[in-house]
C-alpha cells in the first residue's frame, strides 16, 4: 500500500507559478511512475503529466506542456509539479497517482478573481 498526501495548492494568479508536491510512503515509491490529473468544476479528471520512475522520461498534456514541469526526488519519496505562466483555465483540484494505482486525495488550486 502507498499513501499519498499533495500539498501547495491554493489561490493563483494568471501568468504566475505554483509548486505542488506529493509525498507518497512505502519504500517502493522509486519503482513506480508518477503522474498528476486535475478536475476543474463540471468537467471530468484530466492528465497533465506523468515522470517515470527513473525521472528520465516525462510526457505532457498538450495543454501545459511548455508551461508546467513534473519531476521526482526519489530519495525524498517526493513527486513535483512545478506549474508556470498560469492560465485561467488551469485551476481545479490536482491530484497524484503513483503507480496508476495509488490517488492522494487531491488539492485545490484556485483562481484569483
Amino acid at each position: 500500500q502507498v499513501r499519498v498526501v499533495e500539498s501547495g495548492g491554493g489561490l493563483v494568479q494568471a501568468g504566475g507559478s505554483q509548486r505542488l508536491s506529493c509525498a507518497a510512503s512505502g519504500r517502493t515509491f522509486g519503482d513506480y511512475d508518477g503522474t498528476w490529473f486535475r478536475q476543474a468544476p463540471g468537467k471530468e479528471r484530466e492528465f497533465v503529466a506523468r515522470i517515470d520512475w527513473s525521472g528520465r522520461n516525462t510526457n505532457y498534456a498538450d495543454s501545459v506542456k511548455g508551461r508546467f514541469t513534473i519531476s521526482r526526488d526519489n530519495a525524498k519519496n517526493t513527486l513535483y509539479l512545478q506549474m508556470n505562466s498560469l492560465k485561467p483555465g488551469d485551476p481545479g483540484i490536482y491530484y497524484c497517482n503513483i503507480c496508476r494505482v495509488f490517488w492522494g486525495q487531491g488539492i485545490p488550486v484556485t483562481g484569483s478573481p
